[in-house]
């Protein structure tokens, strides 16, 4: 009797055998001696700002505040100390420096919360330099730790993974991880391959195909020769490219810290001179010493730094309330840079899961559409094969009810067979299941079928009884924004996007016509992404790489900037992006590149409001005799002014704005 589809056990994907066979190994926040000490710093700061702002005696939170300079800023100090050997001077010294220099004219919590900046900002550079780690290394446990080996007569053995030698022959079993990167002697099955090429559909194997490391055996078992050492897999060459491209990429800094040695050698030579010229003169020392003091209170770079970092920091917020994950200041300030876009395609301009596309029933077959997937639907309806999960998929989107079926069985690389409704019923590849027959109606399905797939879709033929009666059309979905993501983005750039994949080539270019992409690269491994990436910044380029699978981690790293789709994404690719769209909306991106751009027009008005002000004040304090006081307002007044100015990235306005400004 017919019956609606029910619920049914969930499918064992890549992402959760992986997830099955390998705990996640994060960094624990507080596992980091730089979380635990700005942790410290910013609990110390807390406690003695409030006993001292409810009017507590000097003797209860002086201690404390005198214990947040010292657990805040040992680090960033010794940093600095280390660096003065290099004869080399970071702005971290400068600052604590800066932040004593406040305490010793009086100006204690303001030192204070200058040091618990500080070590805030190191701990979360720390932490996230340790979670990228972590994914690097948890990236090795997408390979099993051990494999069955034959040995003579067929023997079986278990060994470890790392023990495998080039030429020996391996047995997978359906449902589990090849062990090595090689080629199948005998067997044939559909491997998920989408962690190495990110294809969004199991590939056939039989024969002589190659198989990589890491990859999901389907429900067929094969026999395979290993051709490379565990070092030299696929999957270990990602781990490899992954931290080279950490390593080699050329350090980034923000705008204001490119000018950092020459403003704070020439602050500290000022401060100097200030308190030793009046001195040869015949100065006294206290009054020397506090214009001194009062100079570097002036010109420390404290309202620089903050016209710098509200704005980006203002953007970051902006754009996290908007599904946009942009993990530092660097990189919001980077977004901007960018002048080239290369985009993945599964997972990133499509969405990732195969739908059925096409439903054509052959003439004669007295067929409906519905009914033809029906049919389909219920045949495959006991597969866990992705194709057959879409198929019902569909038919479930349809209210379809589909006939229990009898006598199921499954064909690796070929496909299905059921009893429905007394009749036999063959769902598969049309190649296969045709077999080469040349019969009117099969070559009237193998046309349709070739048709189909030179439109880029995955076919699938329906028999009953031995005799074609449709074909069926499976392809990903292409998201809706994607063709206006990318004029936005060509508009935004000045240049066309790039798509770098490693699906099919017909597959590839079908959807790059759909979405405007004039230059696609089809059929890549992931070294070969990182290889169009870098031929792009060889040219002057600065590349930005939207992406979502492990096999899009090496270009993330090697790119300028790079952006990870976040529902979907790999661990991998999550840690090694710079920024992550968290809801997967596409069109976000070219908001958070005009929102960057916004981001750095006002550190530009800052930090001309910033030495506007410095200027003048250290002007003051050289020519005339500048009142502490005074220099203590000015100086916190420009900081207040800039930071304020920095803020107007927060409100929706400003995504609106450049929202519009992505779409003109």
């Amino acid at each position: 009797m017919p019956s609606t589809l029910t619920e049914r056990p969930a499918p064992v994907t890549a992402a959760t055998a992986r997830d099955a066979a390998a705990p996640k190994r994060r960094t624990r926040v507080f596992a980091l001696a730089e979380a635990r000490w700005a942790g410290a710093s910013l609990v110390l700061f807390l406690i003695a700002l409030s006993l001292q702002l409810t009017g507590a005696p000097a003797g209860a939170w002086g201690p404390l505040y005198a214990l947040t300079y010292l657990t805040g800023g040992w680090e960033p100090g010794w940093a600095g100390v280390k660096a003065l050997r290099d004869k080399t001077l970071d702005v971290d010294l400068l600052m604590v420096v800066a932040a004593i220099g406040a305490a010793a004219i009086g100006q204690v919590m303001d030192g204070a919360l200058l040091i618990v900046i500080f070590a805030t900002s190191g701990a979360l550079e720390a932490l996230a330099t340790a979670r990228t780690q972590d994914a690097v290394r948890g990236l090795l446990d997408l390979a099993p730790a051990t494999a069955t080996r034959l040995g003579d007569g067929g023997r079986e053995e278990t060994v470890a993974t790392a023990d495998l030698a080039v030429g020996d022959t391996l047995r997978i079993r359906p449902g589990e991880r090849v062990g090595a990167d090689g080629r199948v002697l005998a067997g044939a099955s559909e491997v998920d391959q989408a962690t190495i090429t990110g294809e969004p559909l199991p590939v056939a194997k039989q024969t002589g195909d190659e198989v990589f490391a890491g990859t999901l055996n389907g429900t067929g078992a094969l026999r395979v020769k290993v051709e490379r050492d565990a070092s030299d897999s696929v999957i270990a060459r990602i781990v490899a490219m992954v931290e080279e491209a950490s390593e080699t990429k050329a350090p980034t800094q923000l705008f204001i810290e490119k000018v950092e040695q020459r403003y704070s050698l020439g602050m500290v030579a000022a401060t100097l001179a200030v308190f030793a010229i009046p001195l040869g003169f015949g100065a006294d020392l206290t009054s020397s010493l506090l214009r001194a003091m009062t100079f570097m209170i002036v010109a420390s770079p404290c309202a620089v730094v903050l016209a710098t970092m509200p704005p980006l920091l203002s953007a970051i917020a902006n754009a996290g309330r908007h599904g946009v994950l942009v993990k530092s200041a660097v990189v919001m300030e980077r977004l901007g840079q960018v002048d080239t876009v290369a985009l993945d395609k599964t997972g990133t301009l499509t969405e990732g899961t195969p739908r059925v596309t096409d439903i054509r029933p052959l003439a004669g077959s007295d067929l409906s559409d519905d009914a033809l997937l029906a049919l389909a639907a219920a045949a495959e309806h006991p597969s866990e094969h992705p194709l057959a999960r879409a198929i019902v998929g569909a038919a479930r989107t349809r209210g379809l009810d589909v006939p229990e079926v009898r006598d199921f069985d499954s064909a690796p690389g070929t496909g299905v067979t059921a009893t429905v409704d007394g009749a036999a019923v063959a769902v598969g590849a049309p190649a296969r299941l045709l077999g080469g027959a040349t019969d009117a109606r099969s070559a009237r399905a193998a046309a349709l079928a070739e048709e189909l797939e030179n439109d880029g879709r995955t076919t699938v033929l329906v028999e009953r009884e031995g005799i074609p009666v449709g074909i069926l059309g499976v392809a990903d979905r292409l998201r809706p924004d994607a063709a206006a993501t990318v004029t936005a983005l060509r508009a935004l750039t000045g240049t066309a996007p790039m798509l770098v994949t490693g699906d099919n080539p017909r597959a590839a270019a079908r959807l790059a016509a759909e979405v405007g992409i004039g230059d696609v690269r089809a059929g890549l491994l992931p070294q070969d992404k990182v290889t169009a990436v870098r031929e792009q910044e060889s040219a002057g380029r600065k590349v930005l790489v939207i992406g979502d699978g492990v096999n899009d981690a090496p270009a993330l790293a090697a790119a300028h900037t790079g952006i990870a789709m976040g529902r979907a994404g790999s661990d991998l690719a999550l840690e090694t992006a710079d920024a992550v769209i968290v809801r997967d909306e596409l069109a976000t991106v070219p908001k958070v590149i005009a929102l960057s751009r916004a981001a750095r027009r006002l550190v530009v008005q800052n930090l001309v409001i910033a030495g506007v002000f410095i200027s003048g004040l250290v002007v003051w304090d050289l020519v005339a005799s500048l009142p502490l006081p005074l220099g203590v307002l000015g100086h916190e007044g420009s900081t207040v002014i800039v930071g304020l100015n920095g803020l107007r990235l927060l409100r929706d306005a400003a995504w609106k704005r450049a929202g519009a400004e992505a779409v003109r």
